[in-house]
């Protein structure tokens, strides 16, 4: 039996870079080494470590949803018609491919899958609900929630 690789500690600095880079991750690599007081060459290794180890998954922007038509958020609670591990593989499968959908996770209570949707209204909404999500393989229900206003949305993880 292979062993698992111990995991990475995670110093100060390691901290300081991922709380940095959480926060914009359009820090250049200059920037980033002067703030955590490192040398540049040993900021870039450490950001590529933190990359190779997981730590850090991605860098992209965050596109305001009302200037691209998207403005209207929406959650959908999802319950399947049976519960076995090959109904949640399809239905999976399935909401991977639909690329209105930002989120999908498998949740506990009275939902199998909760699903987070923007588009430009109700009426856009009702015509993926009514052609694409009900759909879906094994989709017995759906309770679809409307936001009316976005509190705290995509705050960077506190550690």
């Amino acid at each position: 039996m292979e062993e698992n690789p111990r995991p990475l500690e995670l110093d100060k600095i390691d901290r300081a870079i991922l709380r940095l880079l959480q926060k914009d991750g359009r820090l250049s690599n200059a920037e980033l080494a002067e703030t955590v007081t490192v040398s540049p060459a040993t900021c870039h290794r450490r950001t590529q470590r933190l990359f190779r180890e997981g730590f850090l998954t991605g860098v992209r922007a965050v596109v305001a949803p009302d200037k691209i038509g998207r403005g209207a958020l929406v959650m959908v609670g999802v319950v399947l018609d049976r519960s076995t591990p090959e109904s949640f593989a399809e239905f999976e499968a399935a909401a991977e491919r639909l690329t209105f959908v930002l989120d999908c996770h498998l949740v506990a209570g009275d939902f199998d899958y909760l699903l987070k949707i923007r588009v430009g209204d109700m009426k856009d909404f009702n015509r993926l609900h009514g052609s694409r999500l009900i759909a879906l393989p094994g989709v017995r229900q759906t309770r679809t929630f409307f936001v009316m206003k976005e509190v705290v949305d995509n705050r960077p993880l506190d550690f």
